[in-house]
């Protein structure tokens, strides 16, 4: 009887110790949920932060992590409970920061969800983006997310003119419409903390590719993340396999809706053999600077077209200007010259698609178009209710025509992973293991070691690793790295690597950034050759990136408007260039070379 009593007590005592403990772990979890802490560690009231352009979730690599991992590292010494080592290398180890093969854990809101997922497949020109579209102005909140800022900018343009208020978010834009409850947004800037009613991903097929080993992760973090009742994936046939195996273990409904092309393509079986052969409507694609303004001056010297360009380091300002002159039937620039950067992002009014050449040096070699490229290049002929109803495709060599007629007819291969990339958690859980490893060493880690499901692939750091090499020179947190780390800088252009430099460089010094502390007040004619040209471009590219920066970093970055006024400066003098408009007048304007400092 009395050991009776003693366990009844014991088992009490148990029960009150529980109970006591899972209310506070509740207050706890509780906090963080009313609490949204930013992967720089900035924890601010959600009702206070409803308007914040950077927003990132604390993102739990799992529900039980979140609930109790946390507490129980942080109190584990006051509990006098054995240490924990957050790299999995250790028997006792808890948690393996490295091990990637549950992502879809990351996104506690969305997996309280049981989505209905639509994926709309079909070839370019098949009219799946417009029915997901259609469904998004119907919904009483959404979310667009796209690959680019042109579309972006293109689907908020349409929801507003369609009297469905719409916000734009991108990377350097936020513009902000009253009484919205829809977004249009760069797949980047995608809330996952948010929940929406309709949410669309399109171009996924772009995203999920192998070949797409930069931006994958920021697609399938959206696919996984973006909590809505429905979500519209709009692509290729070649990504159902995979977002089907993805997403058996969320529970999610998956449906799939395939489409067929609304206007004929023809494929020709002659090249276009010279120059009198260009014709109004004609988008020749090539897939170098150096060949676009060649054939550009060939056209225009023949004397009977005027050309449009069309190049992906060219501002989107840029690209939509030549899109739309080329688009107006009015003027006499009726032929576009252009790169790939056509495949996605712009509504064209072409006729034929001539290829120059079925190669491109992607970055590391020189290769063939595989089936996809080809296949969304050609298919942006003959758009739909367009001036030209049928589009044709053919090419100026004839060697290359097999290839373009084998491709055409082939499907695209199937898409066998998605990208992956760990959140900035896991990268600061491994930095507090490892105090002494830089950002450097931290990402190499991860590539190197990281544990993934077969669907998944980790994405390429390369120009990650290069712009941490750099901050990891300077006396900055991981979190001011990390911002540095993932801005929109193109590493490789020397004019933009150096202001990425120097910017980093004068925040670690003082904090405050002024823009004239970079670039030098000069005054600058409107480009006369290609090389100035691709300097001014790159001008605009820094000053794109201080812009990113100044969205994030308010008050160490304060001359936002001085830095937008002259994007639109650089803007104008290319427009200029592009239209062959020498004009000898100078334009004063802030920067044309950026003042030579010392390499750090």
């Amino acid at each position: 009887m009395i050991i009776e009593l003693f366990c009844k007590e014991q088992l009490i005592l148990v029960y009150f110790i529980q109970s006591i403990l899972h209310k506070i772990i509740k207050m706890a979890y509780s906090l963080l949920r009313i609490r949204k802490v930013s992967p720089f560690r900035i924890s601010r009231v959600l009702q206070a932060d409803k308007a914040s352009l950077w927003r990132f979730h604390l993102e739990p690599e799992c529900a039980q992590f979140l609930r109790l991992g946390v507490f129980t590292r942080n109190y584990g010494k006051i509990l006098g409970s054995s240490n924990y080592d957050f790299t999995g290398s250790e028997p006792s180890s808890s948690f393996d920061f490295t091990d990637l093969t549950c992502p879809h854990t990351w996104y506690p809101i969305a997996r309280r969800k049981k989505r209905k997922v639509i994926l709309h497949v079909g070839p370019t020109n098949s009219g799946k983006t417009y029915n997901a579209l259609k469904q998004l102005e119907r919904s009483s909140s959404g979310v667009y997310c796209g690959p680019l800022r042109l579309l972006a900018w293109e689907v908020a343009k349409r929801l507003n003119k369609a009297n469905v208020p719409c916000d734009l978010i991108t990377g350097q834009e936020k513009e902000l419409v009253e009484g919205a409850n829809h977004k249009s947004v760069t797949v980047e800037m995608a809330d996952v903390t948010s929940v929406y009613d309709c949410a669309i991903i399109d171009e996924i097929q772009a995203s999920l590719m192998v070949g797409c080993k930069q931006r994958g992760f920021s697609f399938t973090r959206a696919l996984l993340g973006i909590a809505a009742n429905e979500l519209h994936l709009c692509g290729d046939p070649a990504v159902v396999p995979l977002v089907e195996d993805i997403l058996k273990v969320t529970g999610d409904d998956v449906e799939v809706l395939t489409y067929e092309r609304l206007s004929p393509l023809v494929p020709l079986k002659v090249p276009v053999r010279s120059v009198s052969d260009i014709k109004t409507g004609d988008c020749l694609v090539t897939f170098s600077r150096k060949d676009i303004y060649r054939h550009k001056n060939t056209i225009e010297k023949a004397g009977k077209h005027l050309c449009s360009v069309v190049y992906g380091s060219l501002p989107p300002e840029t690209r939509t200007a030549q899109a739309t002159r080329f688009n107006d039937a009015t003027n006499d620039f009726d032929v576009l010259v252009a790169s790939d950067a056509i495949g996605m992002g712009l509504n064209l009014n072409i006729s034929r698609i001539i290829f120059s050449t079925l190669e491109k040096f992607d970055g590391t070699e020189t290769r063939d178009l595989t089936v996809s490229e080809i296949k969304q290049i050609a298919g942006i002929a003959g758009r739909f209710r367009s001036q030209f109803p049928v589009g044709e495709v053919t090419c100026l060599h004839k060697e290359d025509l097999p290839l373009l007629h084998s491709s055409l007819k082939s499907p695209s291969p199937i898409i066998e992973r998605a990208g992956l990339f760990p959140t900035y958690d896991l990268l600061s859980r491994y930095s507090q293991a490892h105090p002494k490893l830089g950002l450097y060493k931290i990402l190499e880690h991860f590539v190197e070691n990281a544990k993934l499901s077969s669907n998944y692939f980790i994405s390429n750091v390369e120009d990650m690793m290069k712009a941490a090499a750099l901050v990891d020179e300077l006396p900055l947190k991981l979190q001011d790295k990390y911002l540095f780390v993932v801005s929109p800088v193109d590493i490789n252009d020397e004019i933009s690597g150096r202001g990425f430099a120097q910017f980093a460089q004068n925040y670690s010094k003082t904090r405050v950034v002024k823009l004239r502390e970079i670039l030098s007040d000069d005054t600058v004619k409107v480009p006369r050759t290609p090389t100035e040209l691709k300097e001014l471009e790159s001008i605009h590219k820094v000053l794109d990136l201080y812009v990113w920066l100044s969205l994030r970093l308010e008050d160490s970055f304060p001359d936002r408007e001085v830095a937008a006024s002259q994007k639109s400066i650089c803007n104008v003098l290319i427009e200029q260039f592009l239209e062959a408009n020498r004009l000898i007048s100078h334009i004063p304007f802030s920067s044309k070379k950026l003042r030579s400092r010392r390499k750090f």
